[in-house]
């Protein structure tokens, strides 16, 4: 009886804790450029390292699909560690320096600039 009894509070424990996962866990695509395995690798652990839970980064889409807890990270933050490897995505360009830290086979087409917005007196 007793051992029943733990049987139904342990699956209690863990169909609550998949129902709370379940509402704070976010699914996204992200746009990364980049070119070959060596990339995806890095887009992939440089996503996980900053909190994803699941990354596959499609080297054709040059897309990004990923998983997250909101309550521990943020797809901007997601994108900054990514970013921060050499990778532009779609709301943040990587730094010239660390762009430049990538092999040559990872050098991609670099996004193009956002336009600055010129005042000018007509």
């Amino acid at each position: 009886m007793k051992r029943l009894s733990l049987v139904a509070i342990m699956l209690c424990t863990i169909l609550f804790s998949q129902q709370l996962y379940a509402q704070t866990a976010k699914s996204e695509t992200i746009k990364v450029w980049g070119n070959c395995g060596m990339c995806k690798k890095r887009i992939e652990k440089s996503a996980k390292s900053a909190g994803a839970i699941t990354a596959s980064w499609d080297a054709e889409k040059l897309e990004l699909q990923v998983t997250f807890d909101e309550n521990q990270t943020s797809s901007i933050s997601i994108q900054q560690a990514i970013a921060n490897a050499g990778y532009d995505t779609q709301d943040i360009t990587a730094d010239d320096k660390a762009y430049n830290k990538l092999s040559g086979c990872c050098k991609y087409d670099r996004k193009a600039p956002m336009p600055s917005i010129i005042n000018s007196n007509h």
